[in-house]
């Protein structure tokens, strides 16, 4: 096994730093042919008010009543009606821009949504009117499904044509997914480690990891990727890596399992399993002393964690007699950060490469998979409701070109 400081696998030199963690990848000529950057994320509301036209969004054209939309409404009432995610992007585009600004970078670093307030299509208008004409963007999602890449590139998609109708050319590009970033994998093994040894003593010996994602329906976790399967894959992937770092820091056993919460739809509809809840009960049966609780999906603490796992699985722990403890999700941990910046360097070479200006940079890929493409293929994460626009993938042609083809409704939802 390599040490618990070092990637598992690279596609190119994987530097450390002197404390073991990953090395920033050097800025070299800049961001150049990129002018901006913007993080891309889900969204979230910040007052009750919003929490129904927030959850209208979200499930626009899908035709699902407002009566079961107020059963969703109430995990954000629990909170006084506010999602913690907007104040944790507030928080990564800070610490965004601090890296990109230490590594002396001079561009632009903006936030947008897909489902609220900033929207996507306000932060690109806002970039092209400061002189942006090619944004790179960071979304908060670091695997591949149709709801974690394709969903947000069709937003994308939309913008660029609602900004093209107004005369506005913009282009963007999307960094490759990172679930095996070595950062991303660095901050999740740290926290769950840390996480490890706030158990008491006598049962830490003897814990489990539950290594937790977003539940999505078969027929997509079928369709991710080019080829199919690839959100479990990817997650099985970092999942292995989160845990063999943590067995071999701690010399502790740590069986470990991928599971998922935050299920939804109609009971007919089959969708990713086992759920956290029923695992945490097999666990207990099976005599487990204490577990971990890993949110490793997801990049940040947001309505799935602070719910899911840290109000209904603590709920269930706590009913069992089970000893458990929450790991942090990657957040602002500074390697993470790191790895995004190198991540949005890398493509910035990628790029100038394609254009036979330099030769390509290092891909560092902390699990057996290899680092993911850099731009979507056709095909990739499809919409199993019916195909749309989206940008960022080969099948992408330009929001001019979609205009000329489809007139005024071309691009829209």
């Amino acid at each position: 096994m390599p040490p618990a400081d070092t990637p598992d696998a690279t596609d190119g030199p994987a530097a450390t730093d002197p404390a073991g963690r990953p090395a920033r990848v050097s800025a070299g000529a800049g961001l150049d042919p990129y002018d901006a950057v913007l993080l891309l994320s889900f969204g979230g509301p910040d007052e009750p008010d919003d929490v129904m036209p927030f959850l209208r969004n979200v499930t626009s054209g899908r035709g699902i009543p407002d009566e079961r939309l107020a059963a969703v409404a109430e995990h954000y009432h629990h909170f006084g009606g506010r999602s913690p995610i907007n104040d944790q992007n507030r928080a990564l585009l800070q610490a965004l821009r601090h890296e990109v600004a230490a590594r002396g970078l001079d561009v632009p670093v903006a936030w947008g949504n897909r489902n609220w307030d900033p929207y996507v299509t306000d932060a690109l208008r806002d970039l092209h009117e400061g002189g942006a004409r090619r944004v790179l963007v960071v979304a908060t999602s670091a695997y591949a499904s149709y709801s974690g890449c394709r969903q947000y590139r069709e937003d994308l998609a939309d913008a660029l044509v609602a900004l093209a109708r107004e005369g506005r050319e913009i282009a963007v590009d999307k960094i490759r997914h990172y679930f095996d970033a070595p950062g991303f994998v660095a901050a999740n093994a740290d926290a769950v480690e840390a996480a490890w040894r706030r158990l008491p003593e006598d049962v830490a010996a003897g814990a489990e990891l539950v290594l937790v994602t977003h539940s999505i329906p078969t027929a997509m976790a079928a369709t991710a990727g080019p080829d199919g399967d690839a959100y479990v894959r990817q997650h099985e992937s970092v999942a292995d890596a989160v845990a063999a770092r943590v067995r071999a820091r701690t010399g502790a056993p740590l069986p470990s399992a991928l599971v998922y919460c935050s299920r939804s739809g109609p009971p007919s509809q089959p969708w990713t399993e086992p759920d956290v809840n029923d695992h945490l009960e097999e666990l207990h049966a099976r005599g487990v002393p204490a577990v971990v609780v890993a949110p490793v999906g997801f990049v940040s603490d947001h309505m799935e964690v602070v719910y899911d796992l840290d109000t209904e699985a603590r709920e269930t722990a706590d009913r069992l007699g089970l000893p458990m403890e929450r790991a942090a999700t990657a957040g602002v941990d500074p390697a993470f950060v790191a790895a995004l910046v190198d991540l949005v360097v890398e493509r910035a070479a990628v790029e100038r490469a394609a254009a036979g200006r330099q030769e390509a940079p290092p891909r560092p890929s902390a699990g057996a998979q290899g680092p993911s493409h850099d731009v979507c293929p056709v095909g990739c994460c499809p919409n199993l409701r019916g195909a749309r626009p989206a940008a960022c993938g080969r099948d992408w042609p330009g929001a001019g070109a979609l205009l000329a083809t489809a007139g005024t409704t071309g691009g829209g939802r």
